[in-house]
């Protein structure tokens, strides 16, 4: 049996309070505990391990453009060598052993060496393609903040209206069984009442577990623990869209756009890598150089002491040794002349890749083309909800209290009260999802041109309780 509830007041009077008392629990909220999007995103922008990852792969990709700018600069190296002999004889006159050491230092410069060019023009390209991903992994992340950021909202919402109709329909359902007693209402009413107050206890616990879970995982990607979003202030007065046309939009994404400029860079990289593969048949200039020092036993027999050898430049430092030191400068010129066709081949290769990059340059194109268009429309068309679902929530308020009115009087019966309180609440939690799902689509519009930035999170929290 279902105990009867404490309050007996008729349910028309408790209406217009408990509507209220939604409203204020939606924009009323504690401003000094809840956070801003722009801070969440901040703090996300430290601790998401998908953009932190992106940040590291930016790094490394420019560390990877530097590495092509060696093959224009000089190359120094040093060796040295030590060898150690026994040398044994017949008159066992030259027997003994014997060392010897050197050391090296060469160098090489390149003084015409084409491929080498263009590969450091080439990485200076890949340059720009790392920062535009870097670019897209932060407009990713904007995205990805705003989506927690307003699931969480929405789901607030949702149990903020559930347990608004859950009171409304604990007060239907009293009166319902008020009337029964009385004898001015069949038991019908109050199993109707009862019906609906248990599905939205079921409504009620589906409502707080998705909120439960929308709170983890905006949690989990700003790195802190319960966070609290600031709720639209009220009355929500969305901005218009500017500009107002799809093709403003387009000519704003332009070349710039960070899938275009990637797309296009690689283009230009295919085609600086065809001449580098047409650089083959070409010949290369070194300009290199070499010192070398090097102690070995003197091969002069007989001549005790120190040995000093003008023409060779050989310094005897040590009875029995001789110290050598050796310069020289050079160029050094290759010029290929046959490679069994690979140079041929390697052409082939980079011009089929040059096209594939064409056609990708043009797929990116279009692409952005159909992604702005596509949340162009889709912000226009969810302003069109926000507009009918206003009219649609006072419609539903008004029929709400005709049907009261009506339930009181006798001409109307308990379920037609209890369906217009469903449809009510069902209508708030449609406009207040509608709300954010254009301020969101706003956001994915501006990354669909190519625009997002994290300052377009402040007309945004400019909209939010203070």
């Amino acid at each position: 049996m279902h105990a009867a509830l404490p309050d007996r007041r008729p349910a028309r009077r408790r209406l217009h309070p408990l509507v209220l008392a939604a409203c204020l629990a939606l924009g009323g909220m504690s401003a000094a505990q809840a956070q801003s999007l722009a801070e969440l995103f901040e703090a996300a922008r430290g601790y998401d391990a998908t953009y932190l990852a992106a940040r590291s792969q930016y790094d490394a990709n420019l560390a990877q453009s530097a590495q092509a700018r060696a093959g224009l600069l000089p190359e120094v190296g040093l060796g040295a060598g030590a060898n150690w002999s026994r040398r044994d004889s017949n008159n066992n006159l030259l027997d003994g052993t014997s060392n010897s050491q050197n050391v090296t230092l060469s160098a090489s410069q390149p003084l015409y060496r084409p491929a080498n060019k263009l590969a450091n023009y080439q990485a200076q390209l890949s340059i720009d393609i790392a920062q535009a991903q870097l670019t897209q992994a932060e407009q990713d992340l904007i995205i990805r903040t705003s989506q927690a950021y307003f699931d969480v909202l929405a789901a607030q919402d949702t149990l903020t209206f559930v347990r608004a109709q859950k009171t409304a329909v604990a007060e239907q359902l009293a009166a319902a069984r008020r009337n029964f007693e009385v004898g001015t209402a069949t038991v019908t009413d109050a199993r109707e009442a009862q019906a609906s107050f248990d599905l939205v206890v079921a409504q009620e616990i589906a409502s707080e577990n998705d909120l439960r879970v929308k709170r983890l995982a905006l949690d989990q990607l700003v790195g802190r623990s319960g966070v609290t979003p600031r709720p639209l202030a009220a009355p929500v007065n969305l901005p218009p869209l500017q500009p107002a046309e799809p093709q403003a939009w387009l000519e704003r994404a332009g070349e710039n756009h960070p899938t275009v400029l990637q797309a296009r860079r690689n283009l230009e990289i295919a085609q600086l890598e065809t001449q580098r593969a047409e650089a083959g048949h070409k010949p290369t200039l070194d300009l290199v150089g070499q010192y070398q020092v090097s102690r070995a036993p003197s091969s002069i027999q007989g001549i005790p002491g120190n040995v000093r050898n003008n023409n060779a430049s050989v310094v005897q430092g040590i009875p029995g040794n001789v110290r050598n030191n050796n310069a020289s400068v050079g160029l050094q010129f290759n010029l290929p002349l046959f490679a069994g066709f690979a140079i041929q081949n390697r052409v082939k290769q980079t011009l089929a890749l040059e096209e594939k990059a064409r056609a990708d340059l043009e797929s990116a194109r279009r692409g952005v083309d159909l992604a702005t268009r596509s949340a162009f429309f889709g912000v226009v068309s969810g302003q069109g909800q926000v507009k009918a679902l206003e009219a649609a929530e006072a419609s539903s308020q008004s029929a709400l209290e005709a049907n009261q009115l009506g339930y009181q009087v006798g001409v109307r019966i308990n379920i037609d009260v209890l369906n217009a309180q469903s449809q009510l609440f069902q209508t708030k939690r449609d406009l207040a999802q509608a709300r954010y799902n254009v301020l969101l689509g706003t956001l994915r519009l501006k990354q669909a041109s190519g625009e997002l930035t994290p300052t377009d999170l402040q007309p945004v929290d400019a909209l939010l309780a203070r």
